[in-house]
């Protein structure tokens, strides 16, 4: 019986490159080549793809306007994209995450590394063993049920209504991310957030607090504690961007730390 190929949409204004994603892939994947944005919604008409690859400068519809157009299309949302593009600044890496990508690549790539990453994204398995851990506290059980329902395609998500089990929780469950609710009985966000700094594993961990009194003092306390926050009620597009972008920012930075230490980095 023939093997039935998985299904890659290829996005990129110069047909030599789509030429060659195509020749790389042949024997793995059944590839689609799409010039622009525009084509790309063309196919998408026919064909659902099980990943789509996408450049970020191209003439016309950029890749960061596409992926929007894409996760706001109840069709299209769960489709995974990688971005590959010649850029490599942290900021276009973070702007990718935020706004749904599921990896980067930088051209030039070898084949390898791209088949790893294909291999990786289209694997479920492999996505629900390696998703980020985010631990979310607050004692209004209907905020944790919304924060559950708005993450949990993404990422692993735990919650807590009892701020003071946190300590006891982080000694089974080491999360990537918090989210904390400000004003919290027996032991509020802020000196929640002050134990956990205390912790060595999370001196560094991001820290979002959630909040429906932003006023100049919470602010400035979120700052003092080198932390983010969002106003309730949540706006989820607003939460998964910030979520992504802090994500992203304390992996290049374990990153670049273990690289200066010689120890190779988690990928």
């Amino acid at each position: 019986m023939e093997k039935v190929l998985k299904k890659i949409i290829a996005v990129d204004d110069i047909n030599f490159f789509l030429l060659s994603i195509k020749d790389r892939l042949k024997d793995h994947y059944k590839i689609y080549p799409a010039q622009s944005a525009e084509n790309l919604f063309k196919i998408l008409k026919t064909i659902h793809p099980d990943l789509i690859l996408m450049d970020v400068n191209m003439m016309g519809v950029d890749g960061f306007e596409t992926i929007k157009r894409l996760k706001a299309d109840a069709q299209f949302v769960d489709i995974p994209v990688i971005f590959l593009s010649s850029r490599s600044d942290t900021d276009s890496i973070i702007e990718a995450f935020s706004l749904g990508a599921v990896d980067f690549l930088t051209k030039p790539f070898p084949t390898t590394n791209l088949l790893i990453s294909l291999e990786k994204q289209l694997n479920p398995e492999y996505l629900e063993i390696n998703k980020p851990i985010i631990l979310a506290v607050d004692d209004c059980p209907s905020i944790l049920l919304s924060v559950n329902h708005v993450l949990r395609r993404r990422y692993k998500v735990y919650t807590l209504s009892e701020p003071e089990k946190t300590e006891e929780f982080l000694e089974r469950v080491t999360p990537d991310l918090f989210l904390l609710d400000y004003k919290m009985p027996v032991l509020d966000g802020f000196e929640l957030v002050s134990r956990i700094r205390g912790l060595s594993a999370h001196s560094t961990t991001p820290v979002i607090f959630l909040t429906s009194e932003a006023t100049v003092d919470n602010i400035s306390a979120a700052i003092h504690y080198n932390c983010d926050f969002i106003v309730k009620p949540i706006n989820k597009v607003v939460l998964h961007r910030k979520i992504a972008k802090h994500l992203v920012s304390f992996m290049l930075q374990q990153h670049e730390t273990t690289t200066l230490k010689g120890v190779p980095c988690k990928s």
